[in-house]
C-alpha cells in the first residue's frame, strides 16, 4: 500500500520528530509513504476565526496537491477533522472543488484511525516502559468519533501500564486562536487538565494533536512537573532496534 503524508503546520514547523516518527511506523508496517512538497496549511486557523474566504483559498491548495493521491494520513485529528468535515463545506456541493473535496476527505484518515480500521493494527512493535495516560482532543472525539482508536494502539506497546485520565474528553483549553483571544480562560482550563494528569498517576501523556501537548506541556513545565507529553506517534516509533 502506498500513502500520502499530510503533516501538518505545526508538525513540520515545530515538532517534526512527529511526522518522522509516523514515516517509521508505516514503514515498518509495509506502507510506502509520499510526501507532496506542495502542502500547507489545511485552512483550518483562518476558518476557525471566521475568516472562509481566505481558508477556501488555502483549501484549494490542498485540493490541488491531493486530486491524485491516494489514501491521506494525517497525525492530527484537528487537521483530519478540518480536512473530512469543513473543507467540504467551503465550496458548492455540486462544484468540481465540492466534489472533489468530498473525494478527498473520503480517503483522509487520522493517524491511530488509519492504523487500526483500515490496517488492523494494534502493535506497532514499539516497546516503553512507563506509566502512560492519554488525553482526547475535541476535534478527533466529538467531530471524527476517534476514541477506542488510540488507547487500543497504545495498550498494545509493550510495556506500557495504561492509566485512564479522569475526564478525558475534557478540553485541554488551547482551541487555536482561541488560547490567544482569550488567554486567561484558556489557561485555567488547561490547569484544570493537569491537576487530573497529576490524579491519574501517569509519567507521560499522550495525544494525537501536538497542539493540545505543546499547551499541557508548557503548563506542566510551568509547575516544575515531571510529567512529560508525547505524541502517539512518538510513543509507536520507540522500537527496539
Amino acid at each position: 500500500m502506498r500513502v500520502s503524508l499530510f503533516v501538518t503546520c505545526l508538525v513540520d514547523q515545530v515538532f517534526p520528530q512527529v511526522g518522522l516518527s509516523t514515516i517509521r511506523i508505516l514503514n515498518r508496517l509495509g506502507v510506502e509513504v509520499d510526501f507532496d512538497e506542495r502542502q500547507a496549511c489545511c485552512g483550518q486557523p483562518a476558518f476557525n476565526s471566521g475568516h472562509s474566504d481566505e481558508s477556501r483559498t488555502v483549501a484549494r491548495g490542498f485540493l490541488e496537491a491531493y486530486a491524485d493521491s491516494g489514501p491521506v494520513v494525517v497525525p492530527s485529528g484537528s487537521c483530519a477533522t478540518m480536512l473530512k468535515v469543513f473543507v467540504p463545506t467551503l465550496f458548492p456541493p455540486d462544484s468540481r472543488e465540492g466534489r472533489l473535496a468530498r473525494e478527498i476527505a473520503g480517503r483522509t484518515y487520522e493517524l491511530s484511525d488509519f492504523l487500526v480500521s483500515v490496517l488492523g493494527v494494534t502493535r506497532t512493535g514499539a516497546r516503553f516502559e512507563e506509566d502512560v495516560t492519554y488525553h482526547d482532543s475535541c476535534h478527533q472525539l466529538r467531530e471524527l468519533g476517534i476514541g477506542r482508536q488510540p488507547r487500543l494502539l497504545i495498550q498494545g506497546v509493550e510495556g506500557v501500564r495504561f492509566l485512564e485520565l479522569p475526564n478525558a474528553a475534557r478540553c485541554c483549553g488551547f482551541g487555536g486562536t482561541f488560547s490567544v483571544k482569550f488567554a486567561d480562560v484558556s489557561a485555567a482550563i488547561g490547569e484544570d487538565k493537569v491537576d487530573t494528569i497529576h490524579q491519574s498517576g501517569a509519567r507521560y501523556v499522550v495525544a494525537n494533536d501536538v497542539s493540545c501537548l505543546m499547551h499541557i506541556g508548557g503548563l506542566l513545565q510551568r509547575r516544575g512537573s515531571q510529567v512529560r507529553t508525547l505524541h502517539l506517534a512518538e510513543l509507536l516509533a520507540k522500537f527496539e532496534e
